[in-house]
């Protein structure tokens, strides 16, 4: 029987586990990424592993995420990474060299490799061809020393692509039609792999926009073959030496199976305030808009950047929209300033802003309240912006550069014809990637602590039995931006997770920190996919140390769930009735949990007042002794082998 793409590259990195369904694997990690935002509190974890270096074949340290350095806090951060990568042996980006999943993308990345990285669109390397995998810091930094990534066998489903793009029509509206069709929890424990007569014809930056977004489905990952784009793209980038060809077998089996007709596909928009909120662009024509933003955290290269300036170039941006421009790397913004592309966008009125992350996670460039912005950005969570009562679309550059030109949403076939984009050949430069030294100086390098770096809450067994109130009540589909907001100010004390606790649910419950001090601490309750969107282990670390013992929801996005449980919370698995039994305030007991999950049972008694009920936990074996332990780096100390 044939095999997928995914299936060779898996049971090439394959230590224990047989990859079977309900299968826990443990497979080798070659390539680690971290970034700034969720770096520090990564890095002070891989210090308490206790080892001299680290021991994946490579790893860096990306400055992208918190740039807008408004005081001593976010420099003193950048130190202390710079100083963590040259002592512990891994590279790093300088503030300035553009954000993380791009540029590794660019420089990195390699197909058959896998890559675990702290940050949620990781899976933007899998446009070549290597299984990449968004993951907490805590993840990341056991990956670094040296630890197998333990995950559940996935299903692999193979995306069908058939037929060629509409003129107008970009890969940001095959993403979004999957979105539309799927959710964004459709994905969960599911691993997609690109495939079908039509693949050939996607470029590796139109593929890498849809494995960027291929964590909005909720999924582990997405990944194209590497074949004779995949050998183009190393070409350009000088890299050509780490092309190896994977493609899967003629007859490769897979576990699900769609087809995406794009030819069949039209211009499509994420309306306000979920990424799967999709709909056709003319359906929202004509809805008046005050700010356009391109680049950012996806579709920030060369044609994602050249389109839109090609179309405002027929005239100005219109005099009521503000547009910014967020290249995706230094190689970007270097590039359109030689090939006149920066020159259009300036002339047309548009603001450049460096390469980084910038307005996809609200530092700066905030959008008027209740006005319409529109974004090539990945998420539009509410207030993922910076602006709570924000109305944020996610659209193409090709709907957004119409929208800057017009005013209004815009379907772009009306323009005429779409603009011919030739990309040119970038210069290489990697003069603000800082290798790390050897290991002998490296032991000399004293990494500098600003007052405002802190240690993580200190993980502690789990304790015979739990007991608390639900501090907050809350529905579907609750992001992580939610247990730890975007933004210049929260985003500054990323570091210091006491420092950030207080603006926990802020957006929700302005009340929750004082509650959640006041009573001692409690539970939290939810509906479905309960932490979705970001990989940031905040999300659980500042309810932790709020004294937040476990979550109750219908069900829970992957890597948060994942992140829960690597700090010691357990993650319950409630249905319906009980959901509506909850309500701020409710007393909760787990009168024998720590004896019931040490004798195996699938599920734990609650009480509720007087009446009991058997509330599931869905932990796997290994799963079950993290809780036990208080979190996994507990784990590690009586079981580091």
């Amino acid at each position: 029987m044939g095999k997928s793409v995914t299936q060779k590259i898996l049971e090439a990195h394959l230590i224990s586990g047989n990859l079977k369904p309900g299968e826990e694997n443990k497979i080798k990690v070659d390539h680690v990424l971290l970034q700034d935002a969720t770096g520090t509190m990564a890095a002070m974890q891989f210090e308490m592993l206790d080892m001299q270096r680290i021991k994946t074949e490579f790893a860096i340290i990306y400055i992208d995420h918190n740039m807008i350095q408004l005081d001593y806090r976010n420099p003193e951060d950048h130190l202390f990474l710079q100083g963590f990568a040259a002592k512990y042996g891994l590279h790093f980006s300088r503030p300035g060299n553009g954000i993380c999943h791009q540029v590794n993308t660019e420089r990195f990345a390699r197909p058959g490799k896998v890559l675990i990285g702290a940050d949620s669109h990781t899976p933007t390397a899998g446009a070549l061809g290597c299984i990449a995998i968004g993951a907490g810091g805590l993840d990341a930094a056991i990956a670094l020393g040296g630890h197998p990534f333990e995950i559940e066998t996935q299903k692999i489903v193979a995306v069908h692509l058939t037929g060629k793009l509409q003129p107008w029509v970009s890969s940001k509206d095959i993403i979004l039609e999957m979105l539309r069709r799927y959710t964004v929890k459709g994905g969960l424990g599911k691993i997609y792999e690109f495939t079908g007569p039509s693949v050939g014809y996607l470029t590796v930056t139109q593929r890498a926009t849809i494995c960027n977004m291929i964590t909005e489905l909720g999924a582990t990952t997405g990944i194209f073959p590497s074949d004779e784009q995949t050998r183009k793209f190393f070409a350009m980038q000088k890299r050509e030496d780490h092309f190896v060809e994977i493609l899967p077998d003629h007859d490769a089996r897979y576990d699900e199976e769609i087809t995406v007709e794009l030819d069949r596909i039209e211009p499509l928009i994420a309306m306000p305030q979920n990424p799967d909120n999709v709909v056709p662009v003319r359906e929202v024509a004509g809805t008046e808009v005050a700010q356009v933003c391109i680049g950012s955290s996806v579709n920030s290269w060369y044609e994602n950047l050249a389109v839109p300036a090609a179309i405002i170039a027929r005239d100005k941006i219109n005099p009521n929209v503000v547009m910014t421009v967020s290249p995706g790397s230094r190689q970007i913004l270097d590039t359109i300033a030689r090939s006149g592309v920066l020159l259009q966008l300036i002339h047309a009125g548009a603001r450049i802003l460096e390469p980084a992350c910038g307005p996809c996670v609200g530092m700066g460039q905030a959008p008027p309240e209740g006005k319409a912005s529109v974004r090539t950005f990945n998420r539009n969570f509410p207030g993922r912006s910076g602006t709570i009562n924000d109305r944020v679309y996610l659209a193409s550059p090709e709907v957004a550069g119409a929208a800057a030109l017009k005013g209004v949403i815009t379907d772009p076939r009306e323009l005429g014809d779409p603009p011919s984009i030739t990309i040119p050949e970038p210069v290489i430069d990697d003069s603000m990637i800082i290798k790390p030294p050897s290991p002998e100086k490296a032991s000399t390098i004293v990494i500098q602590r600003g007052r405002n770096i802190q240690p993580p809450p200190q993980q502690k067994p789990l304790e015979e039995s739990l007991k608390g109130r639900v501090l907050i009540y809350l529905g579907n589909n609750i992001s992580t931006g939610s247990m730890a907001p975007d933004g210049v100010i929260v985003m500054a004390d990323r570091s210091n997770v006491a420092a950030l606790a207080k603006y926990t649910f802020m957006k929700e419950d302005s009340e929750f920190a004082n509650r959640a001090k006041e009573w001692g601490g409690g539970f939290i309750a939810a509906g479905n996919n309960y932490g979705q969107g970001s990989s940031r282990e905040h999300a659980a670390l500042a309810p932790k140390h709020l004294g937040v013992r476990g979550v109750l929801a219908k069900s829970y996005a992957r890597i948060h769930r994942r992140n829960l449980i690597n700090h010691g919370l357990i993650p319950l698995v409630i249905d319906d009735e009980i959901y509506k039994t909850l309500k701020v305030g409710t007393t909760l007991s787990f009168p024998s949990i720590r004896k019931e999950l040490e004798e195996g049972k699938p599920s734990v008694t609650m009480l509720i007042g007087k009446k009991k009920y058997r509330v599931e936990h869905r932990l796997n074996k290994r799963e079950t002794q993290l809780i036990l332990y208080g979190g996994i780096l507990n784990w590690l100390k009586e079981n580091p082998d």
